[in-house]
């Protein structure tokens, strides 16, 4: 079986102080409602573990209710850390995960295509991610004021999720950073961390994650499906 974690317990800072972005109401439903829904639909999925702030437990559950989502889940609480509210998702998961995809709950917009081949490409070797090619020129500073150099963007990518993993490794990669005492901000720097390679997978339909108020409009523009 495989399960998923959808990551909703970070505070959204960015979006100005109390709101949450993950109950933002777009295209006739809260952000984390879509999010959700894509990976009730998703076949590959069997499990999903939403990882939420204390205070939030029952405003998630509540949601389950309205919406009527179908597949076994459960709600469990976060960390100080994006990667502690991994590690409790992981601890949650059934004892017949094999692959885990661990996504972002603002990013309301994945296709099932997409979860699906990341978990296919997990399969085959241990971790993807999504991803897309950076197209914009991109600059390096120092001081924020003036550019020191131009970066190569024919070798980078901007990464996204789902990152989807063989448990094993992801537990194994998330020990060793505990271990360490490191803190990341992706899941697949801690495979990185371990020597773990970890597969692309071309994100070709725009997959965003609400972050500031300006990012709703689009988003409901490809959740109406209107472009």
């Amino acid at each position: 079986m495989n399960s998923a974690i959808l990551v909703a317990a970070g505070k959204g800072s960015r979006m100005g102080a109390g709101v949450d972005k993950l109950f933002l109401e777009v295209a006739g439903r809260p952000v984390i409602a879509h999010t959700w829904q894509r990976f009730d639909d998703v076949p590959c999925i069997g499990e999903i573990i939403l990882v939420v702030r204390r205070e939030m437990q029952t405003a998630f559950a509540k949601l389950a209710t309205q919406h009527r989502f179908h597949k076994p889940f459960h709600i469990v609480v976060g960390g100080a850390e994006r990667q502690d509210s991994v590690w409790h998702g992981l601890e949650a998961l059934s004892s017949a995960a094999e692959l885990v995809a661990i996504q972002d709950a603002a990013r309301p917009c994945t296709n099932g295509e997409l979860i699906a081949a990341t978990v296919k490409a997990a399969e085959e070797s241990g971790a993807a991610v999504a991803a897309q090619p950076v197209t914009d020129t991109l600059k390096e500073s120092a001081d924020g004021r003036f550019i020191q150099r131009t970066l190569d963007r024919s070798r980078l990518w901007s990464v996204q999720t789902p990152q989807t993993f063989r448990v094993e490794v992801i537990r194994r990669a998330l020990a060793e950073v505990r271990r360490r005492g490191l803190v990341f901000t992706d899941d697949t720097a801690a495979c990185e961390l371990i020597g773990q390679p970890v597969r692309l997978v071309s994100s070709v339909a725009p997959n965003p994650k609400v972050t500031v108020p300006g990012d709703l409009p689009f988003i409901e523009t490809l959740l109406k499906g209107t472009i």
